[in-house]
């Protein structure tokens, strides 16, 4: 194992310490809890978001807390859910007066944990909690880590739109029915060339030859649909594209947010020549895209590989994705 850390058992900690060093006029952090939150929070009269879940998908969901995102993100140690106090403690800390909206990746420990974070903040503080779960993954119905589809890409789409809203000072509930319209208007699949490396562990999660790739992967390792022969952008991009536009299924005429995302250990230029791939397959289909985005913002550790999302969106959804945003990991018109 070759990582950039000092002892595995400090890397979340001392991970937290170098972000909020690393943009102390947007980010403080609650290191007792390991909470991210942004400068300003709580904002009076404004829903707040939380997010969070296990670290290693950087910069999912720490580098998404500020202005036009989250207000506050919990960090679980690498691949494992926050505890429901770390969750009840954000929500207590973020609102505003306006609610909370709990934004939750479906995966068995993030889902049970943050339904008893929700019970205890409105037992304890009679804080309003809505949540949505996210589950946008076509690649398996049930996982190692989930009943039911598991919530990957759509998340980071799910966030930065949600978010604008929030900042729009819209009510709880329109927020909360917004998640959910987002939610089942995406789909996602994801593929790896390599295994990733948990600290912890200091090997590979699983093994995978040089001359094969996983297809349908999720964002901890877990193994995909089917394991096949290296193939080229071309053919991956169809393995892709072609599950995630037949499950909703979207059509002729329909306008999507085309978003394809490194798991970590891929460079960009192979992004870009997957964009490209993509974005011939959704022509030819007659999808139109709206607005785009490539780079690592779900990511899996050092895992080389993709995935391809898509989001059917409207007028009101392209607006929202436009509106400023300000954080470490994402930020346009600020």
């Amino acid at each position: 194992m070759k990582k950039l850390i000092n002892d595995p058992a400090d890397v979340v900690k001392e991970a937290l310490r170098g972000m909020e060093a690393a943009h102390p006029g947007h980010l403080r952090v609650d290191h007792d809890h390991a909470i991210i939150y942004r400068k300003d929070a709580p904002r009076q009269g404004k829903v707040a978001l939380i997010s969070g879940g296990g670290s290693g998908h950087e910069p999912l969901h720490g580098g998404f807390v500020g202005t036009g995102m989250l207000d506050a993100a919990c960090a679980g140690e690498v691949f494992t859910s926050p505890v429901p106090d770390q969750m009840m403690e954000a929500t207590k800390q973020v609102d505003g007066g306006a609610g909370v909206l709990h934004i939750v990746k479906n995966y068995t420990g993030d889902v049970m944990n943050f339904e008893m974070a929700a019970e205890m903040a409105a037992a304890d503080s009679g804080i309003e909690v809505q949540s949505v779960v996210t589950d946008d993954d076509v690649a398996v119905q049930d996982s190692l880590y989930t009943a039911g589809r598991r919530g990957v890409g759509i998340t980071v789409l799910l966030e930065k739109i949600v978010g604008a809203a929030a900042e729009e000072g819209r009510p709880l509930q329109e927020i909360a029915d917004l998640a959910t319209r987002i939610n089942s208007q995406g789909r996602s699949m994801g593929m790896a060339l390599t295994s990733c490396t948990v600290p912890s562990a200091g090997k590979a999660t699983f093994d995978l030859a040089d001359n094969e790739m996983e297809v349908g992967i999720g964002i901890h390792g877990e193994p995909g649909r089917k394991r096949l022969p290296l193939a080229s952008a071309k053919d991956v991009a169809s393995l892709l594209v072609d599950p995630v536009v037949a499950d909703l299924p979207y059509g002729k005429g329909d306008s999507v947010i085309a978003f394809v995302n490194g798991m970590g250990g891929t460079p960009l230029i192979e992004l870009y020549v997957m964009y490209n791939e993509v974005a011939q397959i959704l022509e030819q289909a007659g999808i139109t895209v709206a607005r785009s985005l490539v780079g690592n913002y779900i990511t899996s550790l050092d895992m080389a590989g993709c995935s391809v999302t898509l989001l059917k969106v409207d007028d009101e959804l392209v607006g929202l994705w436009d509106a400023p945003v300000n954080t470490p990991g994402l930020r346009w018109g600020c």
